[in-house]
């Protein structure tokens, strides 16, 4: 039975239509009774139907639901936008006799991320960090789906991106290469030159509906647009306050322009959130009703009160872990989800639960924790102790510690005899400075300390001692990134390696967690970022690690404190929001005193909530 409320979306028939929908609104129930509302009321052919939505989860999902209600029905098409557009393409290639080669599938020789690999060393002469790689891929495609020049972005951690671009654009057009984002660039600019191709696919499809259209990016947009501007039949159903994909180039302004895009449209309303209880939607009203850029809602549910919003402030990381594990152990048969903003987050709460035989499935399978350049520094340091004539490892970490070694150093000992430590032959360099000897003395003691530490031992004097932290304090001031977030990998590190006797004891246990994640298998504990649960929904979430300058972020909060620039911020609580959401009937909310022994405050977004 649909309320009034859904039952005025699923009766517009023409012209452009807005449907604004909270979470827990029904909304695909009500996009695919709509779509049958357009069949069996106004004899809509169901092929010049098209129904677009974000990911292929969600198109596979609107797919299995209007079959299983309407299976009488045949012809109706659910589609991602990448999906349509690589079909335009295909299709325009083939009249055409071109032949492009797709580059994301990583089996294929030419790969994207390869490619843009080759480039960065090309142009900067050093090789990219995993970190940095992913920061470039996000870059290159939010130009691409924000329509704007590579030069009005300059992230600090890839230098020459504007070279780097071009280049690759380059290699692509001389080869006919194409990429995720190219299948949208690509399209728009096929259907903008090329009016009688435009036409037949505005002729092909009388009504587009677009699902989770706050995710769709601008140059998404510009596509949809164009192909609805012959009769305008355009259904958008979105939230806007569930917008959390900027890096990606989701353009959530286009929502608040709909009206001035399209004439004589129509916005409806979906307000009743039917998941959660009273106690959770009134909290997650309280929290979104700071954002200023956004359609005023109100929110609302028939559901009961039920356990009180718990916002619980401890001491210490560790602290949440045993929380969640008592609560876990004391109802073993219920659901639970535990959210987090970073996948860093999910780390400490695997080892606890792994040492408490509670079993978990990891969203985010493949964590990069376990590929993360930090862990590889730890391991160069720890395998270096062991074998200081080792000179290939030591040229990966001489500078990320304390005791100035300079690069002629490493390039005069690598041309010695390797069965002399690197301390011995570097300290044989012609004319040598006494405080070089000095150094190298002590480091050589240090690293022979090191191997006859513990694990833990060994990596808090790597931190401490060799001066490590303040090496990645001055990486993170050169290149942007969270220095808590890098300070939090070794903070973790410290607290797997606790419990292990030896180096091969520690490393094995990493190996042993990687596995466990990889292998995860559906229980009912669940741990996700985020973004990765978005769509889902849970009996009893927990939301961890809410600290300021993590959640939100430093850079969110430098763009709002000191620039009175609130995108960014706005974007995180709306993340925050969509966290909020995904609890039906429990939410417990963390938030910690002490990170490594530095202070820390809680999110501003807890204050947010309370103060109302």
């Amino acid at each position: 039975m649909l309320t009034n409320q859904q039952n005025l979306a699923v009766n517009h028939y023409l012209g452009p239509a807005l449907i604004l929908a909270v979470p827990g609104a029904g909304k695909t129930t009500v996009l695919i009774h709509r779509t049958a509302n357009l069949i069996n009321k106004y004899k809509v052919d169901p092929r010049k139907i098209l129904s677009i939505t974000f990911s292929k989860a969600s198109a596979e999902d609107m797919r299995k639901r209007f079959t299983s209600v309407f299976d009488n029905i045949n012809g109706v098409k659910f589609s991602t936008i990448h999906s349509f557009c690589f079909s335009l393409i295909l299709n325009y290639a083939r009249e055409n006799r071109i032949t492009y080669t797709l580059i994301e599938d990583s089996r294929n020789q030419i790969n994207k991320y390869f490619l843009l690999k080759d480039i960065f060393l090309k142009l900067n002469n050093a090789f990219i960090t995993e970190d940095a790689m992913e920061n470039l891929l996000n870059h290159v495609g939010y130009v691409k789906n924000m329509m704007i020049s590579p030069d009005k972005i300059n992230p600090k951690d890839i230098p020459n991106f504007s070279e780097i671009y071009y280049e690759y654009e380059r290699i692509k057009i001389e080869n006919n290469y194409m990429d995720f984002d190219d299948m949208l660039s690509l399209s728009y600019k096929i259907l903008l030159d090329n009016p009688t191709t435009l036409s037949r696919y505005q002729k092909l499809y009388d009504f587009i509906q677009v699902d989770e259209a706050q995710d769709t990016s601008l140059i998404q947009m510009e596509i949809i647009r164009l192909l609805s501007q012959n009769n305008n039949n355009i259904f958008v159903v979105a939230d806007d306050d569930q917008s959390i994909y900027g890096f990606r180039g989701a353009y959530p302004d286009a929502l608040l322009k709909f009206s001035d895009m399209y004439k004589d449209a129509k916005i409806f309303l979906m307000e009743e959130n039917f998941r959660s209880t009273e106690n959770i939607v009134s909290a997650s009203n309280s929290l979104i009703s700071n954002n200023i850029k956004r359609f005023k809602k109100d929110i609302f549910t028939s559901n009961n009160f039920q356990s009180p919003v718990r916002l619980i402030k401890l001491d210490k990381l560790e602290d949440q872990y045993k929380y969640i594990i008592d609560d876990i152990k004391n109802n073993p048969e219920k659901e639970y989800a535990v959210l987090y903003r970073n996948n860093i987050s999910a780390i400490g709460l695997i080892n606890e639960l792994d040492k408490n035989n509670l079993g978990f499935t990891v969203k985010d399978k493949n964590l990069k924790f376990f590929n993360h350049w930090i862990l590889e520094d730890i391991r160069n340091f720890i395998f270096f102790a062991a074998d200081t004539n080792n000179i290939s490892i030591y040229e990966k970490i001489y500078y990320k510690k304390k005791g100035y070694i300079s690069k002629k150093h490493i390039e005069y000992a690598k041309k010695l005899d390797s069965n002399s430590s690197v301390f011995t032959r570097i300290k044989s360099f012609p004319d040598i400075k006494l405080f070089y000897i000095k150094t190298l003395n002590e480091l050589e003691a240090d690293f022979d300390l090191i191997n006859k530490l513990s694990p833990q031992e060994a990596i808090r004097y790597i931190k401490y001692d060799l001066k490590y932290l303040d090496y990645l304090k001055e990486f993170s001031d050169k290149f942007g990134y969270s220095f808590s977030n890098l300070s939090l990998i070794i903070k973790f590190l410290e607290l797997i390696s606790s419990e292990c006797k030896t180096h091969h004891d520690f490393f094995k246990k990493l190996d042993y967690l990687k596995y466990k994640c990889l292998n995860s298998n559906d229980t009912n504990v669940k741990l996700s970022t985020i973004h990765s649960a978005k769509g889902l929904e849970f009996e009893n979430v927990y939301m961890i690690d809410l600290v300021e300058g993590d959640f939100p972020s430093s850079t969110s909060i430098d763009e709002a404190d000191n620039k009175d620039d609130f995108k960014l911020i706005e974007e995180e609580r709306r993340l925050f929001y969509v966290a909020m959401t995904r609890a039906k009937h429990n939410l417990t909310m963390f938030s910690i005193d002490m990170v490594d022994s530095s202070s820390v405050h809680s999110s501003r977004f807890i204050s947010d909530i309370t103060k109302k």
